[in-house]
């Protein structure tokens, strides 16, 4: 998995970062997961979700209310996504590993793939957060322009009005094209992805029977096929929408530095790394940080991806007050419509021809 190009070195502060939080979950007596909570949180989104799909299918809307039943379903499958999957695939919702697989299997009941989630997400992106050439979430091309490496194309000057409805579309992207590609190449961007085995395969499987049978057949025999086709694009389009905009807002906004590898180079401090390229937004809003699953505290997440969603902003104060005595910014977006406004300005900025993306000079390790 790891990059010929890029080599990490020993890292004071996130052995000091690791220090404090194991004293604060020693001395409040927590464990690392998400307990009973995230069981509740379950429990309230998947009803979200079968509140707004039984209802379609009880109720054959007309095709107003079809929508609207839609949107609520895709937002519920993104809280899905946002806190239940995201902590599962991370091994974080639970200390039982088969709760764990059990909750990171819900992308593939979404119509994802776990086991392509946990090699993209899990190991590359994590490791290499905004890291040119490795990183595929940022390497959007020829779609849009997400670097400063990136080649430029004319159309990327209309990035920042386009870029929306391309962020919706992404579900049917996944589930049609990318995790099948990924498979069958066995490469994730530039980094090998191990073919799955056994339960892997039947996973994978059996997620795309469950998926093709709640998004098409069952409705299909009860509402017909084109409630069926209304309701099911209107929940991906929302779903793809959501997901897209909560990610973007903590790598792919102005407060976010790059790094551009180069062989030989010097190494990088893990943790430098993570806070350099990592954003935190609107870590006050408590509506919004219960839906995205924490996901708006995206540095306490990068540097500790074990630990549940639940905890976030606890360690948020333990994370805060070790970079001030370490002299390393912990990069805060205030609220929510600053953030959006902070993407939008990156992308219309990197629209620009001549436009370089923040190139980092923070995440190196001050020695060898």
């Amino acid at each position: 998995m790891r990059d010929q190009h890029v080599r990490f070195g020993r890292s004071d502060l996130q052995s000091e970062l690791r220090r404090r939080v194991d004293d604060y979950f020693e001395q409040s007596g927590q464990t690392r997961d998400g307990g009973v909570r995230i069981i509740v949180k379950t429990a309230l989104i998947f009803a979200w979700f079968f509140a707004g799909y039984i209802t379609f299918l009880v109720l054959r809307p007309g095709a107003l209310g079809t929508m609207a039943l839609a949107i609520s379903t895709g937002l519920a499958c993104s809280g899905l996504g946002f806190a239940v999957q995201h902590d599962g695939g991370h091994r974080a919702y639970s200390r039982k590993p088969w709760l764990n697989r059990a909750s990171a299997a819900v992308l593939d009941f979404l119509g994802g793939s776990s086991y392509v989630w946990r090699h993209k997400h899990g190991f590359v992106h994590h490791t290499y957060p905004n890291v040119t050439g490795v990183d595929e979430d940022i390497h959007t091309e020829p779609f849009a322009r997400m670097h400063g490496n990136s080649p430029y194309r004319a159309a990327y000057r209309f990035q920042h009005i386009y870029i929306w409805a391309l962020y919706a579309l992404l579900p049917f992207v996944w589930v049609l094209y990318d995790d099948v590609r990924r498979l069958w190449t066995g490469k994730v961007g530039s980094t090998k992805l191990a073919r799955p085995k056994g339960r892997e395969v039947a996973i994978f499987l059996a997620g795309k029977v469950v998926y093709c049978s709640w998004a098409f057949l069952i409705p299909a025999m009860t509402v017909g096929w084109a409630s069926t086709l209304l309701f099911y694009v209107t929940t991906q389009l929302c779903l793809g929408l959501t997901l897209a905009i909560v990610f973007q807002m903590a790598h792919c906004v102005e407060e976010a530095e790059f790094v551009h590898p180069a062989p030989g180079g010097p190494r990088l401090d893990h943790a430098r790394l993570q806070l350099a390229t990592t954003v935190d937004f609107a870590q006050h809003n408590r509506l919004l940080s219960w839906y995205v699953g924490g996901l708006n505290f995206q540095v306490v997440h990068h540097l500790f991806p074990a630990v549940s969603h639940i905890h976030y902003p606890a360690l948020s104060k333990i994370v805060a007050e070790t970079c001030a005595e370490f002299d390393v910014e912990y990069r805060v977006i205030p609220t929510l419509p600053q953030a959006l406004r902070s993407h939008y300005r990156f992308l219309r900025r990197l629209g620009q021809p001549d436009a370089t993306s923040y190139q980092s000079e923070n995440a190196y390790c001050t020695n060898n």
